[in-house]
C-alpha cells in the first residue's frame, strides 16, 4: 500500500505539497507557500515531523511549490533536497521575494543537502522510486511518478502538455493521478488565448504593462507578442538563461526567443514607463519590480495586462475587479480537454485534482468521473492493490 499525504494545495491553490510513503521511507514532493495566507496557513501542512522525512523533491522554482524550503530547514530538516539545475538557479530570486526575511537569512536551504537532477532521470529513496519528465511549465520544471510495492503515484505538479514554448514528457501509467485541476473546466486552448492576448498588445502597442513570473509565462508572453516590448533589465540573464536551455524548448523556440530577447528594451525601476509593451515580474504586484510598476501604471491610467492567477486581495485581482486592468488568462496550466487527455493516456485511474478551489473541482468532475472531489489540505489518500481508496485526516 503506498499513503499519499495532501499537505498542501488540495481544496485551495497554493502551498502545494504532497507526502507519500510505502511505510518505510517518506519522501515529500514540493514546499510551496501560499500568497495572501497568514500564519501557520502560509506554509504546508505537514503530515509528520520534518524528522521522518527521508527526501524532499521540488518540481521548479515557483513560490507555490519551493516558497516554504527555509520554514523546513528551520524546522530541522536536515535531509536531501532534490531539485533540477534551473531550478536550483531560480530558488534565490524567489525565496528573496515570498520567504520569511529572518528565516531567509537565519536558514537557507544549505547547499550540501541539495542533490542536482535533469530532467527524465530515475531517482530513489529508499524502496521508492521516483521517475522524473519535463512538465512543459518551466525551463527545469518536472512532474514525479512514485512506485513502491507494485503500485504507482503520480504527481503532475504544474504542467502544460500543449505549450508553444516548452517541450513536455508524456506521463507513465499509474494508480493515482494527482492532476494539476489549476483551470477546472476552462476549454479555451493555449493557442486561442495567445492569439487573444497578440490582439490586445497590438491595440496598445504605444504601451502597455504585463506582469509575469520571472520563469515560464515570460518566455510564452514572448513567444505570442509579435512587435518592439521592454524588460525590466533583472529579467534579461534570468531569461537568457532560460532560453539557453534549449533541449526544454520547442524545436526553433529557442532562436525565436533569443532574437526577441535581443531586441527587446531594457527599463528600471524609477524610469519612466516605456511607450511600447513592458514586461515585468511578478504576475501578481506582491513581490518584484511589479508592485511599484503597477502602481506607476495605474496612477497615469496606464494600460494593464493580467495573464495568470491573482490571490485575493493582491494587487492585480483588486486592479481587475474594479475594473483599472483586463484580464485574459495565458496557459500555464492544462485545460480542461488536455487534462481530459492526460487521464486517458495514463489508463483513467483515480484522479485527486490541486490548485484550485473546490468550485473548479466540482466542474471538473462533470468532465473526469473518477475525479475524487472530497479531498482537502490535511487528509490522507491511501492506495492499495485494487487502488481502493480511503481518506481521513492526519493522524497526530
Amino acid at each position: 500500500m503506498l499513503q499519499v499525504d495532501l499537505q498542501g494545495g488540495f481544496g485551495e491553490k497554493g502551498r502545494t505539497s504532497v507526502a507519500v510513503t510505502d511505510g518505510e521511507t517518506r519522501i515529500m514532493l514540493d514546499a510551496g507557500i501560499k500568497v495572501g495566507a497568514a500564519g501557520d496557513d502560509y506554509y504546508p501542512r505537514l503530515a509528520r515531523p520534518v524528522s521522518e522525512i527521508d527526501a524532499l523533491f521540488i518540481s521548479h522554482a515557483h513560490e507555490d511549490h519551493i516558497g516554504a524550503l527555509c520554514r523546513l530547514v528551520k524546522l530541522g530538516y536536515g535531509g536531501p533536497i532534490y531539485m533540477t539545475h534551473e531550478t536550483r538557479a531560480e530558488m534565490p530570486a524567489t525565496l528573496a521575494q515570498y520567504a520569511d526575511p529572518e528565516e531567509l537569512k537565519r536558514f537557507p536551504p544549505p547547499d550540501a543537502q541539495i542533490r542536482l537532477f535533469r530532467p527524465g532521470d530515475r531517482l530513489r529513496a529508499g524502496a521508492l522510486h521516483v521517475e522524473t519528465g519535463p512538465s512543459g511549465h518551466v525551463v527545469g520544471g518536472v512532474w514525479f511518478a512514485v512506485t513502491a510495492v507494485g503500485l504507482r503515484a503520480v504527481y503532475a505538479a504544474d504542467m502544460v502538455p500543449n505549450s508553444a514554448v516548452f517541450h513536455m514528457q508524456p506521463l507513465p501509467s499509474c494508480d493515482l493521478l494527482m492532476l494539476d485541476a489549476s483551470y477546472g473546466a476552462d476549454p479555451v486552448s493555449g493557442a486561442e488565448r495567445a492569439r487573444a492576448i497578440a490582439d490586445w498588445v497590438s491595440a496598445h502597442a504605444g504601451g502597455c504593462l504585463l506582469p509575469t513570473p520571472l520563469s515560464g509565462r515570460s518566455l510564452e508572453l514572448m513567444a505570442a507578442i509579435d512587435g518592439p516590448f521592454a524588460i525590466e533589465a533583472g529579467m534579461r540573464a534570468p531569461l537568457a538563461a532560460q532560453i539557453g536551455a534549449g533541449e526544454a524548448l520547442q524545436a526553433g523556440m529557442a532562436e525565436t526567443l533569443e532574437r526577441r530577447l535581443a531586441l527587446a528594451a531594457d527599463w528600471r525601476e524609477g524610469d519612466a514607463l516605456p511607450a511600447c509593451p513592458l514586461l515585468v515580474h511578478d504576475g501578481m504586484g506582491v513581490a518584484g519590480p511589479a508592485r511599484a510598476a503597477i502602481a506607476a501604471a495605474d496612477a497615469q491610467n496606464h494600460p494593464i495586462l493580467l495573464t495568470g492567477h491573482l490571490p485575493a486581495g493582491s494587487p492585480g485581482a483588486l486592479l481587475a475587479e474594479e475594473g483599472r486592468a483586463a484580464w485574459i488568462r495565458m496557459p500555464t496550466h492544462p485545460t480542461l480537454p488536455e487534462n481530459a487527455a492526460l487521464w486517458d493516456s495514463v489508463g483513467r485511474p483515480c484522479v485527486l485534482g490541486h490548485s484550485c478551489d473546490p468550485q473548479a473541482l466540482d466542474a471538473l468532475k462533470r468532465h473526469l468521473p473518477a475525479l475524487e472531489t472530497g479531498f482537502r489540505t490535511g487528509q490522507t489518500y491511501l492506495i492499495g492493490k485494487e487502488a481502493v481508496h480511503a481518506h481521513s485526516d492526519f493522524q497526530r
